[in-house]
Parts: structure tokens; C-alpha cells; sequence
């Protein structure tokens, strides 16, 4: 059965190169186009950024909001994707004086990863433009980076994979019909899908491959690992939230009753939860790959460290 599995696999990563030929974009020709945000347009759907619970804000309330979600966004994945780039760059090694397919399609999938990192500094600066001043965008990539890149590869490899999946159901989210929503963000959604859906299948073999060398002690240690990774993320966002909560409430235009204030809190927060963690966890996909390797009390370990987070 391993040789049949090795040649299936092969196959797979070089449909990974076949299809990165195929679908390259450039981005300015492809994404940008020249275009500027007009901000007259939510930058995120309602099903991602969910303001549309936040029924006592306006029709232009909530279209800001958006606009600062969709900010945080582009810098999120600027974030994320500086420790992915990282760690696939690493895993390569592995393949350097063997199969080259394998090689060549983690070097694409580091080349394509960087040019999303531009990607979203370049989608930042357009937001920069319309916005007024006092956005901050608190996490620092590289102090992020060497958190994350500290851990078991194996506990990486699944946060990588959690995060290409998502990217997946936000590209879903942005194809639904609304006629407020930027076309200019609408292509930002829709050339990442079309890399990152390539890069999750990589994600998967390599993840994979790294958990048939662990013991069960190793993969153990590296469950832990990966519950303190989806901790250190939401504490992220915990932060960035209350930024941004803050930020929406000094140019909404009105004062917030402290309750009021309090639900943007709340409203962000639980935005920023379902954009970068329960996306990735409720995803069939991953919670199959996940399931394969871990044992039912390693699985209710995570679910109980979850619990807080879904709810």
C-alpha cells in the first residue's frame, strides 16, 4: 500500500505545478488593475465581517466597519502569510537532494506566498488612502513569526493548513450576491482562492508526511503545541479587535452608549473569530485530516480549548 500511496502522492504535487502554471497572476495586471477602493462600497461580506448583527449602527456604520475589517484583513495575511512562507521554505529541505516535483512545488508555493504578503501591502496602502488617521495594526509579523515558527513543524503545518482551508469559505462568502460589496476586494478574494487552493492540498501532504514520522509521545507534544498556537492567534485577534473597536468608534461619527461600545467590541471580536479560527476548525476538510492523525482524547483536548473561542 506505501508505494501505491507515494505514487498517488506524487501525482498530486505535480498537479500542484501544473495548475500554479496555469493560473499565475500578476498583481497589478490581474488584482489592482490601477484601480483605487471606492469607499462608497463594504470592502468585506456581511457573512465574514458580520455587521449586520449590529442592528443600531447605520446603513454607512456598518460599511465602515467593514472597511476596517477589510484593512485588518489584508494585514492579517500579511501576518500569517510571513511564517507560512517560512515554514514551507524549511519543509523543502527535506525534498532537495530527493524528488524534485516535490522540490519545485514548494518553491512555487513560497514565490506565490510572497507575492501575496505585496499583495496585501499593497491592498493596505489603497485602504490607507480613504481612511482617516488613527488605525493601528498592533501584531508584529516577525515577533508573530518566531512565536509560530518555534513550535513542532507538525503543529505548524496544521495552523497552515486551518488557514488555506478558510480562505476557501471567505472566497465562498465573496461570490454571494451584493451589490455593495468593493470589486476591487471581490478580486483580492478571488486570486488568493485560486493559489491558496493549490497550496492546501500541499499543506496536507506535507502535514501528512510529518505525522508518520512522529511517535506517539512526539505527536502528542505536538498536539499541545497546536492548541497553544490557536491560543497565541486568538489573543491576537482579542487585541486587534479592541483596536479596531476603538478606532471605529472615534470616527463613527457619534458617541456609543457604553453598551453600544461594548457590542462593537463584542461584534468585532466575534468576527475575527469566525474569519481566522472557526472558518479553518468547522471546515470538513480539515477536521477529517486532523481526525486521521490524532486519538479521541487528543481530539477532545482540542475541543475543549476551542470551546471558548466557537461559542
Amino acid at each position: 500500500m506505501q508505494p501505491i500511496q507515494q505514487q498517488d502522492d506524487a501525482g498530486r504535487y505535480a498537479k500542484c505545478i501544473e495548475v500554479s502554471k496555469r493560473i499565475r497572476w500578476d498583481i497589478e495586471r490581474d488584482v489592482i488593475r490601477g484601480r483605487r477602493f471606492d469607499f462608497s462600497r463594504k470592502f468585506l461580506p456581511d457573512g465574514i465581517s458580520k455587521v449586520n448583527e449590529l442592528a443600531f449602527l447605520s446603513t454607512g456604520g456598518r460599511r465602515l466597519l467593514s472597511q476596517i475589517q477589510g484593512r485588518t484583513y489584508a494585514n492579517m495575511f500579511g501576518l500569517v502569510e510571513r511564517f507560512i512562507g517560512a515554514k514551507i521554505l524549511d519543509v523543502s529541505r527535506d525534498h532537495v537532494l530527493g524528488d524534485q516535483v516535490k522540490l519545485e512545488a514548494l518553491v512555487r508555493f513560497t514565490d506565490e506566498e510572497l507575492k501575496h504578503q505585496e499583495m496585501f501591502r499593497r491592498i493596505e496602502g489603497l485602504a490607507a488612502e480613504g481612511m482617516p488617521v488613527g488605525y493601528h495594526f498592533l501584531p508584529q509579523p516577525n515577533d508573530v513569526a518566531s512565536v509560530v515558527l518555534g513550535k513542532s513543524t507538525w503543529a505548524v503545518l496544521a495552523l497552515t493548513c486551518h488557514i488555506e482551508l478558510f480562505t476557501q469559505a471567505h472566497y465562498r462568502s465573496s461570490i454571494e450576491p451584493d451589490t455593495e460589496l468593493s470589486e476591487l476586494y471581490k478580486d483580492v478574494f478571488l486570486y488568493h482562492w485560486r493559489e491558496e487552493s493549490q497550496h492546501a492540498i500541499l499543506d496536507e501532504l506535507e502535514w501528512r508526511r510529518e505525522n508518520v514520522n512522529l511517535s506517539a509521545n512526539e505527536r502528542d507534544r505536538a498536539v499541545d503545541d497546536l492548541i497553544e498556537l490557536v491560543a497565541a492567534v486568538d489573543g491576537l485577534l482579542q487585541m486587534q479587535a479592541g483596536a479596531d473597536a476603538d478606532y471605529f468608534s472615534q470616527i463613527y461619527g457619534r458617541a456609543f452608549s457604553r453598551e453600544e461600545a461594548k457590542q462593537v467590541r463584542d461584534g468585532v471580536l466575534k468576527a475575527y473569530r469566525w474569519q481566522y479560527i472557526a472558518s479553518g476548525v468547522r471546515d470538513p476538510r480539515f477536521t477529517g485530516i486532523l481526525g486521521d492523525m490524532i486519538t479521541p482524547q487528543q481530539s477532545a483536548r482540542i475541543s475543549a480549548a476551542l470551546a471558548p473561542i466557537l461559542n
